[in-house]
């Protein structure tokens, strides 16, 4: 007999189960965690270590998990015997999705140092931000990213490693390439790691203008991870299966659509097949018709990336000529998924279910998870909000809680919060209170449990599942000197979810125009964060009365569809 959700809930987090559940004080506080959680990421890594099943499939390179491991701790090992790294040291990682990100973050992790991941499109302005924000020991990237860091890097006096660097002859100064340095077979240091250690900071764009950096403990990241794979299960004792990982008739194997320096990436999807054992296949880019190739051959079990991904492989004019009934899951997270395309996705796979998830860099992606009849049944929702060892409420402005069904800021509290921002405590102390994150997302919870996103607190825009702060772009903007006035914000799209608009105000007698301010941005911004859509107007942009621009009221005079 099929189960509701609350009695496979109560029964996969019961005593005695793989996903228990338990209370312990985490800084002080009553907390629910994973009582069979490992302790940190090393000891879910060690076991790969000797395992020569497949894990990682790249171009044409096919990496076992031991050889993973054996390059990850002959890395470790010249990280702490040649460029000096000690535990709680900042190492960064800047690089496209390769085989080497994975080992420079198993390798950094293993002792006790800490993961920083930089965005791979950030200018080098960015990108020297970050460098000195963290306070890097050393920066490992790709020769595409060293080009952009070296002149920062270089002049904080920050080592770099370039892995595949053969293009690069003779090597920058500071650059060391990685086959010169890292030996196979040195052993891994060994170097005491606890729970409560730092691991990873993750940027995430600030409404000051600068990137925060989001740091998250060991603890964090296993309780996160623990909670992706109790939901699947939950959602498997259900229907009276296993669905944990698997793929049906086909070995379970994920495909990487989205960028490992993002926490969908490195968390739900990177980790999890690490600590799963699970094939991941990894694509160079991302392209809509060499994701199929690539779901036909490798037979991928599982799609995670942002909703605009999904409608990418469905729009393919490809689609039709690829096999992918082995795909059972299809969807992710990093923005809401119009109805549809839940729709489109029930219908357009063989087998194929459509999911969502809804998580923050905050939360290491954890969060209400919406699949299957759920799903097709609730297309607006997120998910349930009780779920394994996550708080969700619904509070006012004030900070008390809304009747059900009523829409207010959406707080959470979990084990799987980061710690802290990097160096900013005045922004830990406005997100995180007693525990409790606050999401900056509106919403609400209808009385059968499931939680809805209806808008966000802060402007921000969601292009594609990037965060586009609008404050940082109305910054940059600014500066140029012929804008007197500039309001930017978000405006719908069918693929992206949104894209990133602007209306100017010109100082008098100039002439500004939108190729020469996407010029001038490019300079500062990241691609993602430049405005598309671009207006101009001759009158002041409209206030309230409390001073504030009206962007709705701008979206809808410059940017309104058609009707």
């Amino acid at each position: 007999m099929l189960q509701t959700y609350e009695e496979a809930l109560a029964q996969v987090t019961g005593p005695g189960q793989m996903f228990e559940v338990v209370e312990e004080l985490v800084d002080g506080r009553p907390t629910r965690v994973f009582s069979h959680a490992p302790p940190t990421l090393v000891q879910m890594l060690a076991g790969a270590r000797g395992d020569e099943s497949e894990f990682l499939v790249y171009e044409d390179e096919r990496w076992t998990f031991d050889r993973t491991m054996r390059n990850a701790d002959a890395l470790a090992y010249t990280l702490v015997h040649t460029y000096g790294i000690n535990k709680g040291d900042r190492v960064g990682i800047a690089m496209r999705n390769l085989p080497e990100w994975i080992v420079s973050f198993a390798a950094i992790l293993s002792i006790g140092a800490v993961s920083v991941s930089l965005n791979a499109w950030w200018t080098e302005s960015e990108l020297d931000y970050a460098i000195e924000d963290s306070g890097l020991s050393l920066l490992i990237a790709d020769p595409e990213r060293i080009e952009r860091a070296h002149a920062p890097a270089h002049s904080r006096g920050v080592p770099m490693i370039v892995v595949r660097g053969d293009q690069l002859d003779p090597n920058p100064t500071g650059v060391a390439r990685y086959d010169e340095v890292v030996e196979l077979g040195n052993p891994l240091p060994v170097v005491e790691v606890a729970p409560g250690d730092d691991v990873t900071i993750l940027y995430t764009s600030g409404t000051t203008g600068f990137p925060k950096g989001a740091v998250s403990t060991h603890r964090a990241i296993v309780n996160a991870l623990m909670g992706f794979w109790c939901n699947t299960t939950v959602q498997g004792v259900r229907k009276g299966e296993d669905l944990i990982g698997t793929g049906g008739a086909f070995a379970p194997c994920f495909i990487l659509i989205v960028p490992l320096f993002h926490v969908t990436g490195c968390v739900p999807v990177m980790l999890s097949c690490f600590g799963m054992k699970l094939k991941l296949v990894m694509m160079h880019r991302w392209d809509p018709e060499n994701a199929l190739r690539l779901i036909e051959s490798e037979r991928v079990t599982t799609f995670v990336g942002v909703p605009t991904q999904s409608w990418d492989l469905l729009e393919s004019p490809a689609f039709s000529k690829y096999d992918t009934s082995s795909l059972a899951s299809i969807g992710g997270g990093g923005a809401p998924a119009p109805a549809k395309l839940v729709t489109r996705v029930e219908k357009g796979f063989k087998r194929g279910r459509p999911n969502i998830g809804y998580g923050m860099t905050e939360t290491n992606g954890f969060g209400p998870g919406h699949t299957g009849d759920d799903y097709v049944n609730h297309p607006n929702s997120t998910g349930r909000a009780r779920i394994s060892i996550m708080d969700i409420e619904i509070r006012h402005e004030d900070g008390s809680p809304v009747p059900t069904g009523t829409r207010g800021q959406i707080w959470m509290r979990s084990a799987a919060v980061i710690r802290c921002y990097w160096n900013k405590p005045e922004a830990t102390a406005e997100t995180i209170v007693d525990g409790w994150l606050a999401s900056g997302d509106l919403g609400r919870i209808d009385d059968e449990g499931f939680l809805y996103i209806e808008d966000r607190a802060k402007d921000m825009v969601l292009r594609a599942g990037e965060n586009v702060y609008c404050a940082e772009v109305e910054s940059a903007i600014y500066e140029h000197g012929d804008v007197y006035e500039a309001a930017v914000f978000g405006v719908p799209h069918e693929r992206l979810g949104e894209e990133v608009a602007c209306v100017i105000l010109r100082q008098p007698g100039t002439d500004l125009d939108a190729d020469e301010l996407k010029d001038f941005l490019a300079e500062s911004l990241a691609p993602f964060k430049i405005p598309s859509r671009i207006a101009f107007t001759d009158e002041q942009l409209p206030r309230n009365a409390s001073g504030k621009i009206l962007k709705r009221t701008l979206g809808d005079l410059y940017f309104a569809a058609p009707t």
